[in-house]
């Protein structure tokens, strides 16, 4: 099987990361905020400005996309896919990542040496476009068999081409359906995928 997986959110918890560095940011800056139930937007999350949101990752996405750790045996189990004749499409949409600029640049080789310092195997890394419609073509195109996705707006657009295990997240909790199948840890997607070759 071809394996499509994301990133951030999938390969790290970046809901997680926001929760914490996005409530010390608004602390260190007298913002007043309101934690309500979990969005992947974390505006809508602490019910803040989109711009402070889009200030607080213009100064930590990069502080992120070298700091934070993969999730507990992520590499691990992706190895082990690899070694049963599986093969690793790593398709991200992070941002940053499709700017044909220094940023991007820099952002993209940020991500290459963050899979390879996690030890995360891969045959073939995709930079999308954009979410949603322009990930659902990337999709197509290379060919996966499953995506592992965690944003809920891709969860949306990519199950009506593929099956999607959605990695459990609190601001995905809403995401089900025919070809969504929810995944609360690696070794859980492992089964599932494990499962779903046997078909």
């Amino acid at each position: 099987m071809r394996i499509g997986i994301d990133i951030d959110g999938v390969l790290t918890n970046v809901e997680q990361f926001s929760m914490d560095y996005f409530s010390r940011y608004c602390v260190e800056r007298n913002v007043e905020y309101h934690i309500g139930d979990s969005s992947y937007e974390i505006a809508k999350t602490f019910g803040v400005s989109d711009e402070l949101a889009s200030e607080f990752w213009d100064e930590y996405l990069e502080y992120y996309g070298v700091h934070e750790p993969a999730r507990a045996l992520a590499s691990e189990v992706i190895k082990k896919l690899k070694q049963e004749g599986h093969e690793i499409y790593i398709i991200t949409a992070r941002w940053r990542t499709n700017k044909d600029d220094a940023a991007g640049k820099r952002m993209r080789g940020i991500v290459k040496k963050w899979l390879d310092e996690n030890e995360i195997v891969y045959d073939q890394l995709i930079f999308s476009q954009a979410q949603g419609e322009r990930k659902s073509q990337e999709v197509q195109e290379s060919g996966v068999d499953v995506m592992v996705e965690d944003n809920p707006g891709n969860i949306a657009e990519l199950s009506e081409i593929v099956p999607i295990l959605c990695y459990a997240t609190g601001y995905n909790k809403e995401c089900t359906g025919d070809n969504i199948t929810r995944c609360y840890s690696w070794y859980d997607v492992y089964e599932k995928i494990r499962k779903m070759d046997k078909k």
